[in-house]
């Protein structure tokens, strides 16, 4: 597919490349594609340091893989049973403070968006697709998962090899392109929003 996407302002192509496609061929990844896209999430800026990301993870081709395809709501597990690899993504909601009491950690999922941004960016340089998902039970991925209570649960993440959009079902199809953003214009404030 070609990339009709146009930044406004000069930036790196793989911005406007990357995109969240539900087509995928069903090949699973190796340990060793995991893990670079885990590294690359290991070097993310991180508030005091704290690096609160966590990932499960489940390959295609194995019993947990269908395990986490059923955490998934229905209508993403149509598409997203064809990854190759479901990454669940959690972070430290709270973490110890100097007078050694647990604490509220602010910025706990905007350091594990960043993490997750790194794994994207990640993947699509090693022609990998990535597709993150709020859809999914949080009931049950918590019980399924057991993350500690200060763990949240934010997304799965479906990864793997770009397949074709024609094997998906007829209304998804359609939905099979890049999406365009909003201009700048209308989230960026000089000074104060009002």
């Amino acid at each position: 597919m070609s990339n009709a996407r146009q930044a406004q302002h000069p930036i790196s192509p793989a911005f406007t490349a990357r995109w969240s496609p539900r087509a995928f061929d069903g090949r699973p990844l190796t340990q060793e594609q995991l893990r670079s896209l885990f590294e690359a999430a290991r070097w993310t800026p991180s508030a005091v340091n704290f690096q609160p990301w966590r990932f499960c993870y489940a390959l295609a081709g194995t019993p947990l893989f269908e395990d986490f395809v059923g955490l998934l709501v229905e209508s993403n597990q149509v598409w997203a049973r064809h990854a190759g690899a479901l990454v669940a993504v959690l972070s430290q909601t709270t973490r110890t403070g100097t007078d050694g009491e647990e604490k509220p950690f602010a910025s706990h999922a905007f350091d594990t968006g960043a993490a997750w941004m790194n794994l994207a960016m990640q993947a699509h340089d090693m022609g990998l697709a990535t597709h993150a998902m709020g859809g999914f039970d949080a009931d049950r991925a918590r019980q399924y998962l057991k993350p500690p209570a200060n763990m949240a649960i934010n997304a799965f993440v479906a990864i793997g090899y770009r397949g074709d959009a024609s094997a998906l079902p007829e209304a998804l199809q359609a939905r099979e392109q890049a999406s365009d953003r909003t201009p700048q214009e209308q989230w960026v404030f000089e000074g104060p929003m009002a």
